[in-house]
C-alpha cells in the first residue's frame, strides 16, 4: 500500500473559498462578549424589579485623618457604632459604600511587610500591599447588623495617620418581598 496519495491531501478541511475559521482567541473574546452582555441586562433586570429604600437619614461616620476620633452625622438614627479606634459595628441592614485613603509612611524601614487590611467580622475583604503611593481603600457592600468592620495594619508606624482615613455611608436599605 503505498502512501502517495495523502501526501496530495489537505490537513484541513476547508470551507467556501475566502473563509476561515476563526482562532480559539477569538472564539473565546466573542464568548466573553456575549456572557458580559447577559449578566449586564441580568443585573439591570434584578435591579429594576428589586425594591429599593434609600436611606431616609443620612447615616455617615468617620474615622481619621488625625487627631483620629469617629465623626457620626446623624447621633439620633445611627447606622453604626465605633467599637474602638479603626474599628465598627454595623447597627443596620443596607448597602454601604466603604471608602477611604491609606499613606504609607514611605520612611517606614521595620521587617513587617506593608500590608493594610480591611475586614468584616474575621474575613478580609481588601488588601493594600504597595507602600510606594497613597491607596484608596473600599467599595460597596451588603452588611448586616451586628457585623463588624476595622482597618488594620501590619504595624501601626507603616502608615502616616495625618493623612489615612476611612468611612461608611449608607446608601440603600434593600426591602425583600417574601
Amino acid at each position: 500500500m503505498s502512501l502517495s496519495h495523502m501526501e496530495d491531501m489537505p490537513l484541513s478541511h476547508s470551507g467556501p473559498q475566502g473563509t476561515h475559521r476563526p482562532s480559539w482567541k477569538q472564539w473565546f473574546l466573542y464568548s466573553a462578549i456575549v456572557i458580559l452582555l447577559f449578566l449586564c441586562s441580568f443585573s439591570t433586570l434584578i435591579l429594576t424589579f428589586l425594591p429599593l429604600k434609600t436611606a431616609s437619614e443620612p447615616c455617615v461616620a468617620k474615622f481619621g485623618p488625625l487627631p483620629s476620633k469617629w465623626h457620626m452625622t446623624s447621633p439620633k438614627l445611627p447606622c453604626v457604632n465605633n467599637t474602638a479606634d479603626w474599628n465598627l459595628k454595623i447597627l443596620r441592614n443596607g448597602l454601604y459604600l466603604i471608602y477611604g485613603q491609606v499613606a504609607p509612611n514611605t520612611t517606614y524601614k521595620e521587617p513587617a511587610p506593608f500590608e493594610v487590611r480591611l475586614c468584616k467580622n474575621k474575613d478580609v475583604i481588601q488588601t493594600l500591599t504597595n507602600n510606594s503611593t497613597i491607596q484608596n481603600v473600599g467599595g460597596t457592600y451588603e452588611l448586616d447588623a451586628g457585623d463588624t468592620l476595622h482597618l488594620k495594619f501590619n504595624d501601626e508606624h507603616q502608615v502616616l495617620k495625618n493623612n489615612t482615613y476611612w468611612g461608611i455611608l449608607l446608601l440603600t436599605n434593600p426591602q425583600f418581598i417574601s
